[in-house]
Order: C-alpha cells, then structure tokens, then sequence
C-alpha cells in the first residue's frame, strides 16, 4: 500500500510531535529574522495608509531612475520613491503636496518620460484619510484575534486558543517579513487578504484540535497526550493538505497567469498576500500550533500521570512510581494477576497435554 493511500485512509504514523523542536526552531528563526527585516527595511505602505501622491506615466523615452530623481529633484521631491514596472510604466509616490506642487510634478513625470501631460495618471490622498485607514485595518485585526480567542476557547479551551493565536502570529509576522523583504506595496487588498489568510489557517488548526478532542474522549485512558496528537494529526493529515491544494491553485492561477503574465497587476498583492499566507498556514497548522498543545498539555499532572501509566504498561509493569502518583496508578491500571507458585516460590507448571493414542 503506497503513502498516498495511507494518508488518504488516515493510517500514517508520522511522529510530528517528536520533529517539533527542529520545526519549531525553524519557525522561531523566521520570525525573528522577519521581524529583524521589518526593523531594518520597514514594509512599504501605499499612500492609502500614509497619505501622498502617486504619479504614473508611461516611459516612452525610456528614462532611468537616476534621470527621474534628477528631474524630480529640481523641484524639490529629490526623496520621492521612484520605480519603474516590468510594463514600461513610471511610478512616482512622495509626500502629501498642494495643488500647485502637484501640477509642477505631474508637468516633470510627462517631460522626462516623453508622454503628453494629459497622459499622466494622478492620486492623491490625504494624510487624514490615510490615517483612518492605518486605524481601521488595526482595529479590524485586534477584533479578529479576539473573536478568534473567544470561540476557540469555548469551543474546546484556552490552552488551544493561545496555541492557536500563537500560530497565527507567526503566519502573520512571516509573511509581513516577506513582503518587506521583497519591498512589495502594502494595500488596503493585501491588508484583506491578509484577515483571509489567517481564516484559513485557523481552520486548519480548528479542524486538528477538534480530532485531538474527539480522540481524548476515547484514548485518554491507554495514550498519552503526544500520542493522541499524532493519531489524530495523522488522521486529519490528507483533508488539511487538499483544502491547502484547492485554495493554492487559483490563487497560484491569479497571481503568476493574471498578475504576471496579462497584467493584472492590481491584483498581484492581493494574490501574492494569499498565496504566502496559506502556505505559511498550513504548515503552522500541523509544525506549530498542535506540536506545541502537546508540549503544554504533557506538563499538566493528568497527563504526567497518563504518560508514567502509559510505560508502565508497555513495561510490564516494572516502571517504578514515586509514592504521590502509586495511588492514582493503581486505581486506574489494576496490578495483573500472578501466578500460584509452588512450595519452592516458583510458578508452578501448565498441566502437560497428553496425547491420544490410537
């Protein structure tokens, strides 16, 4: 029987929570790398979080950057960002300016790119809107995560909503240091795709607590915690990969056939922001969030005393057990009958089958 077949019938017996420690020292070495790069290189946020004016024009004389900057810095806008697209286009984003201050740019954008003045394309946005907007997304995600604690913690309990969060930090912190690393624009879309992203992954994790809650009820009595959690990680294993796949593949579609390859580029931030964030998510879903449940839960006195049980049986009972936790031990795995024994002390001996003569 191959893997695929296994995995799909739920009798895997991968060891996720054994390999934890090499994953979640992976994951903690993204995130602080990413927010090292956050530090270091900020995200680049579109004028509608920080307010400014974008110009765009197309490059028909073929003007490079340093040729811009000069143009723009005989007006003063020598700090605009400036940024030439792979479709031949003129970017040029810089601070609130007024009416005047505007048309002198948009009059040097035409000139130095060798379009006509009514060719060039203008928005402006003020520092107050783009401030509301910053709020609001901020506020949107506070909500979120709260709801999310919420729910999860009634659902099932707060150990797994802190587990849970825990693993949407870390979508959200890796794909915030990847989009600054690659210095894409941060929009009001990718700020939405973003919320999607972190639905995504707490539905992975929600679908693999619910499995470790439904196998508590029936093996908590010959398993410990650990082994629960891959049971049922194995088990959910195949259903968090499709969901994954069947998600990844039209946003995959949208980002490099829509966005790369025809030019939709005003969908490329919202499909990358996906594209990152479900991938992320899903291998915090099974690396991150369930590995570390079970870190937390073995240290809960039950559990402790589940795990001491669990050897003792595979042991034969030859594990020794300290005086506090004998009692419970015994009271829940019966001591197995011995055998009587001879004068000598020894076992005494099986009755021999005699054989039937003919």
């Amino acid at each position: 029987m191959s893997v695929f077949t296994r995995m799909y019938r739920g009798e895997t017996h991968f060891d996720f929570v054994a390999i934890s420690r090499k994953t979640l020292l992976v994951s903690a070495a993204l995130v602080v790398l990413s927010i090292l790069t956050l530090v270091v290189r900020p995200l680049n946020l579109s004028i509608d979080f920080t307010g400014g004016v974008i110009v765009t024009v197309e490059n028909q004389a073929d003007a490079s950057i340093t040729e811009i900057r000069s143009a723009l810095a005989e007006i003063g806008d020598a700090d605009a960002r400036v940024q030439l697209t792979g479709e031949g286009f003129i970017l040029i984003q810089t601070d609130a300016l007024d009416a005047q201050a505007q048309d002198e740019l948009i009059v040097v954008a035409a000139v130095v790119a060798g379009s006509e003045v009514n060719d060039v394309t203008i928005d402006a946005v003020g520092p107050t809107f783009g401030a509301e907007v910053t709020k609001a997304a901020i506020e949107a995600l506070v909500v979120f995560l709260f709801i999310v604690a919420l729910f999860i913690t009634w659902r099932f309990e707060w150990k797994m909503a802190a587990a849970a969060l825990a693993a949407l930090f870390h979508d959200l912190i890796i794909t915030a240091g990847l989009f600054a690393a690659a210095g894409f624009s941060v929009t009001p879309a990718t700020v939405i795709a973003l919320l999607t992203i972190l639905g995504y992954s707490l539905y992975d994790t929600v679908v693999v607590f619910d499995k470790v809650n439904e196998n508590v009820e029936l093996m908590h009595d010959r398993y410990t915690y650990t082994e629960i959690v891959n049971t049922s990680m194995n088990q959910v294993l195949m259903r968090s990969i499709n969901t994954s796949l069947t998600s990844l593949l039209p946003v995959g579609s949208l980002l490099f056939i829509g966005s790369f390859a025809l030019g939709a580029v005003t969908l490329r931030e919202f499909a990358l922001a996906l594209f990152i964030g479900i991938a992320i998510g899903t291998y915090s879903s099974i690396f991150v969030a369930a590995p570390l449940l079970a870190l937390w839960k073995e240290r809960e006195d039950d559990w402790v005393i589940a795990r001491k049980r669990a050897a003792r049986r595979r042991s034969g009972g030859a594990t020794d057990t300290t005086e506090d936790d004998a009692q419970p031990l015994a009271a829940v795995v019966p001591a197995a009958p011995s055998a009587p024994t001879g004068a000598s002390g020894a076992a005494a001996r099986a009755p021999r089958k005699r054989k039937k003569r003919r």
